[in-house]
């Protein structure tokens, strides 16, 4: 994937202040309870990454960050601010804490160039010039850029992804959220969307992100985070999680998924 571990001392270094912060969430859906009091600090430049089995309430948290999902109970501040009060401006909120999907999400009517310029555009955050430059560049950075005026039915899954995060980098946001961002890939696809992410990760950019993908999780993350039937189960460093964790759930999902 990347050329040796990201060192988790100069990792640390670069965590800076609170970004996120979640007290007593819970997320009911009807009688069905996803999450159970979930209490989580997100700290500016912190690489978190979510395990836990299907079900363990990982998608529902991530998306709960930005209110894609309505917690039924508790609140969660973003940059000082709550974000679950009344009176809380989401767009502005979302602008800010990107999203990158399992499957994709581009506009399959429009070019690659307008996938990633509209919403900077439409937000009058950049003019179209500017967002037009922006989206040369980034797409320079992964690869893609001979792809600006091609629609997303003509590229590949990884590129499809590729693009997405793309999209979400044009907005200079302060968090990235990442939904399984591997999961609908084929096996040969995976290693170049977690290559992008990788090198968002050495750049400093803050993010969540929910995955099955061990590997990239030792290499990458500062803070692994292990859920189970809607509760946090276990928290810590890769070393701590991955490589010694104190409970049997943790153990027991971890056998399953390493053999």
């Amino acid at each position: 994937m990347t050329e040796g571990k990201i060192d988790l001392q100069k990792r640390n270094s670069a965590i800076g202040e609170e970004l996120i912060r979640v007290e007593h969430l819970k997320k009911h859906f009807g009688k069905l309870e996803v999450l159970k009091d979930v209490n989580q600090v997100i700290r500016r430049g912190q690489k978190v990454v979510l395990l836990g089995p299907s079900g363990s309430g990982k998608t529902t948290f991530l998306r709960c960050l930005n209110l894609l999902e309505q917690p039924t109970g508790g609140k969660i501040w973003f940059e000082g601010n709550e974000i679950t009060a009344p009176d809380c401006d989401i767009d502005k909120v979302r602008a800010r804490m990107c999203m990158v999907f399992q499957q994709f999400n581009l506009f399959p009517h429009l070019s690659i160039r307008k996938n990633i310029t509209l919403a900077p555009v439409k937000l009058k955050l950049k003019s179209q010039a500017e967002a037009d430059a922006d989206a040369e560049r980034l797409l320079g950075r992964v690869g893609l850029l001979e792809k600006i005026d091609a629609y997303p039915r003509q590229l590949s899954g990884g590129q499809q992804q590729r693009i997405a995060i793309v999209r979400a980098l044009a907005m200079n946001p302060d968090v990235m959220l990442f939904d399984e961002p591997t999961s609908a890939l084929d096996p040969e696809m995976v290693g170049e969307v977690l290559s992008v992410m990788v090198e968002l990760a050495r750049e400093g950019m803050t993010m969540v992100v929910v995955t099955h993908e061990i590997g990239f999780a030792r290499e990458v993350a500062d803070h692994v985070v292990f859920m189970d039937d809607g509760y946090i189960v276990e928290e810590g460093t890769p070393d701590e999680v991955l490589r010694d964790p104190k409970q049997a759930r943790t153990q027991d999902f971890l056998r399953k998924v390493l053999k």
